[in-house]
């Protein structure tokens, strides 16, 4: 097995009990939070295969919570996730599903705050990594390690060469990039990962092209 950090071998700084089923799913959560952009006004958490039958013990419904709360994985609040959730007007519903996942350790959150809407599937592979593999119903898989833009556009000829290009302007290196679509010359998702960090100005920029729908950055 090849280790990228000493984390992959020692586990993330973290409130217990699991890496897997408390760190993971805070930072599920989290990611999730980053991806939705602001606070949502109800969450709902659905859970599958172990997630689903120990989430109650191994907190991991209260970690998930946190991690759309902004905490990380070693904040103390994470045991007050619920009370943190009223004292912000946070509505959570938490479903246990019966029904198969491409992975033992796999929620579901589906965010809105009345206006906009963001489904989110992220698994905990262990050891606190995570993966997110699908947003809005579109496949894809992220950790959230680098700085990754997360780009909604229009599928259409000269999209991914415009935001390419926008970037190659700005300096920014890409080190892996996925597009995927649901139908053709309709929605498709870019996701990009990149080497320098991303900031708001360029968000913007990105954001005023014609096809760019919606975009979002995860990780630092």
């Amino acid at each position: 097995m090849k280790y990228r950090s000493v984390s992959d071998i020692i586990g993330p700084i973290m409130i217990g009990p699991s890496s897997s089923h408390t760190a993971g799913a805070a930072r599920i959560g989290a990611n999730a939070r980053s991806l939705f952009g602001k606070q949502p006004s109800h969450v709902k958490i659905i859970f599958y295969g172990s997630f689903a039958k120990t989430y109650k013990g191994h907190g991991t419904d209260v970690a998930i919570i946190a991690g759309l709360l902004g905490c990380d994985t070693f904040d103390p609040r994470i045991v007050e996730a619920y009370e943190l959730a009223k004292e912000h007007n946070l509505q959570i519903e938490i479903i246990e599903s019966e029904m198969h996942a491409p992975h033992p350790n796999t929620a579901r959150i589906e965010m809105t705050d009345g206006t906009s809407n963001l489904e989110v599937v992220g698994i905990s592979i262990g050891g606190g990594v995570i993966e997110i593999i699908e947003i809005n119903g579109f496949p894809l898989k992220i950790s959230g390690e680098s700085p990754t833009l997360i780009i909604i556009h229009e599928e259409r000829y000269g999209a991914i060469a415009s935001v390419a290009t926008m970037l190659a302007n700005n300096q920014i290196n890409i080190g892996h990039m996925e597009v995927s679509r649901k139908e053709r010359g309709k929605e498709a998702l870019m996701v990009i990962e990149v080497d320098q960090r991303i900031d708001n100005q360029l968000i913007e920029d990105l954001s005023k092209l014609d096809h760019v729908i919606t975009i979002t950055k995860m990780g630092v």
